[in-house]
């Protein structure tokens, strides 16, 4: 069992734990979450001993092996086959004993424990892991020098899986993996056989793996039974609760306070006045739940821009001289499109994102887009960048030059920098705000095309949200890369596989996809042939049928956006009705005429997927 009782951590004078304490029974599979910049991964350095507590206690089983991977990736001549094996270290000190071992007794002894804890079939073990995590055959064999940092830390990731300790603490497992490598490790974490604890912001990874939420929030840890969408039902029960009685509380200290005003100077109450007095200096305040209000994601809106968008004829696009990576690229974007490109790190999606971004020239073919046509491309390198003493202000004072201070502001607020926040130093802040601010900089011309590549990785699971909803509120079009499936699933129409050299349309659902990843379904028809591959006397009836599917799903995703927005809406309306009249009427008549906007844009969204249906079931017939 592991107990946190009563630690407090404190650093540079701010009390990142206070008192805080739970307790996780043995094999439990626990989410730890919370805010960015709430401490969790100081509580993981607690648990692991590199922070001692300033005061309360951490106990543990006293022979448990705790796992935990190091700040600094492995580097050296070693393969990533040879530094995955040698984390077994009792493997390793065993074979390394046998080689010199001249006493028969005692060799008996080691082939006995080897064969206990199952060393022979070792190397199959760890080239397992390491293909799950994305290293082929001939990339075991590499020396781990020639690898980059995040393939580095996935060298890591994988030793530490290997090892089995009897705690496995992972601190953002996900950050360095594709969506390939991701589907793995929640597929392997659903099997591990001891105690999980994982920091992680995946809510599909935090609803299938965990069966415990431990919540960080204000120094303090509270456990929650479930998954993470059982904790969010239980959050906001609590939430519930916590406003009822603080309503409650307000209510009995303004009779309390009332009373003292008006008995206190009487000599007949003023005892009982007194009295009331010191009630209210011993009443505790009770805290409502508090979202960040500076929490915002808002895209701003294009010009219109025709269909199609961009189209690929025959393109080709690599580095330099060297060959193309990708080749026979044939397919357009309209202007609504919502893209999510699939496919393994090093397939080419990044190349292809940088293709399009036109921060790369077709080697061969032609890419041909509208001369006024506005790109705002993201990457985690501008989120690395962001650094130094400017402040958001000063960042977009630069991006923005020429404009009014008031079109400045109005762009930083759209993603929660607004009054004093705008000024803040850039390297103090999170790495989810240096995520907000690289995309207020990038939109700050309102694109016509956003290209999100890897987006999430600094945001917690509560900016995840507020992202998906800005994407779907937002009227461009968008292209996609992200290992969070839940994004993917819920911001984009179609899908587009990256493989074998080339690009092409992915006519499966995710689930197919995520079935195909974890060998469950093979890839049979699911890709289109319009790229690469493409059978050019295919029926003409197969393929308008291929074509009249891919626009049904596009419309039913649509419709399912619109209906969730109107949902939204309804529930704002609802709680900006609910207080006093008058109290926020500006905030109720800007509600309601965006209640209206998505009103229509529901009713055009029931149109087309009706129409959709229509033309399908009529091919269906021929």
């Amino acid at each position: 069992m592991l107990t946190i009782d009563g630690v407090t951590v404190r650093l540079g004078g701010r009390a990142i734990l206070e008192r805080a304490s739970a307790t996780v029974p043995v094999g439990a599979r626990v989410g730890l979450i919370g805010r960015n910049g709430a401490g969790k991964s100081t509580l993981m350095k607690a648990l692991i001993g590199e922070i001692e507590p300033d005061d309360g206690e951490i106990s543990k089983p006293s022979r448990a092996r705790i796992g935990y991977i190091a700040q600094e990736a492995p580097s050296g001549s070693m393969t990533p086959e040879e530094v995955v094996l040698a984390s077994a270290t009792e493997r390793a000190s065993l074979l390394e004993e046998l080689e010199t071992c001249t006493d028969m007794d005692r060799m008996g002894d080691v082939h006995e424990r080897l064969l206990a804890i199952d060393a022979y079939s070792a190397p199959a073990r760890a080239a397992k892991i390491l293909n799950g995590l994305g290293f082929d055959e001939e990339m075991q064999k590499r020396p781990v020098d020639s690898f980059s940092g995040g393939w580095k830390m996935r060298i890591a990731l994988g030793a530490l899986l290997f090892s089995e300790p009897d705690i496995l603490l992972l601190d953002e497992p996900s950050n360095h993996l594709d969506l390939e490598a991701t589907l793995w490790l929640e597929n392997f974490l659903k099997s591990y056989p001891a105690t999980l604890v994982v920091i992680s912001h995946e809510r599909d990874l935090l609803n299938k793996v965990v069966d415990h939420i431990l919540h960080l929030q204000g120094g303090q840890l509270t456990l929650y039974p479930g998954g993470y969408d059982a904790f969010e039902k239980q959050r906001a029960e609590r939430a519930a609760q916590l406003a009822s009685a603080k309503a409650s509380q307000d209510a009995q200290r303004a009779r309390l306070q009332d009373y003292v005003a008006r008995n206190s100077a009487r000599a007949s109450t003023a005892k009982q006045a007194q009295s009331r007095a010191k009630m209210l200096a011993k009443m505790q305040p009770i805290a409502a739940m508090m979202e960040d209000p500076t929490l915002s994601f808002d895209f701003p809106d294009p010009a219109e821009m025709k269909s199609p968008m961009i189209t690929l004829e025959q393109a080709a696009v690599g580095y330099g001289e060297a060959p193309p990576i990708l080749k026979r690229l044939n397919f357009r974007i309209e202007a609504d499109d919502r893209i999510a490109l699939l496919g393994r790190n090093g397939n080419g999606k990044t190349t292809l994102a940088r293709l399009l971004a036109s921060q790369l020239a077709p080697a061969e073919g032609a890419v041909n887009a509208p001369g006024k046509l506005k790109v705002g491309y993201f990457t985690q390198y501008q989120v690395e960048e962001l650094a130094g003493e400017d402040t958001p202000l000063d960042l977009m004072n630069r991006a923005m030059d020429g404009q009014s201070q008031g079109a400045i502001r109005a762009q930083l607020g759209r993603f929660g920098f607004s009054g004093p926040r705008a000024n803040q130093r850039v390297d103090k802040l999170s790495g989810g705000e240096r995520a907000r601010l690289a995309l207020a900089l990038i939109t700050r011309d309102a694109p016509h095309l956003l290209i999100l590549d890897e987006p999430t990785n600094h945001l917690d699971v509560d900016a995840r949200e507020a992202l998906i909803q800005a994407l779907n509120s937002y009227s461009g079009a968008v292209i996609l890369i992200s290992h969070d499936r839940h994004m993917v699933e819920l911001t984009a129409d179609r899908l587009v596989l990256v493989d074998g050299g080339t690009a092409r349309e992915y006519a499966g659902s995710m689930d197919d996809y995520i079935d195909f990843i974890l060998g469950r379904k093979p890839k049979g028809d699911a890709i289109k042939g319009n790229s690469a591959g493409a059978k050019p006397n295919a029926p003409k009836t197969m393929a308008q049928a291929r074509f009249a599917q891919s626009e049904l799903d596009k419309a039913e995703k649509a419709l399912a956006r619109a209906t969730a927005e109107v949902e939204r809406l309804d529930q704002q309306i609802l709680a900006a009705s609910s207080g006093k009249p008058g109290a926020d009427s500006a905030k109720l008549q800007s509600l309601l005429s965006a209640r209206a906007k998505a009103a229509d844009t529901l009713a055009d969204s029931e149109q087309a997927w009706l129409a959709a249906g229509t033309v399908l079931e009529a091919l269906e017939q021929v």
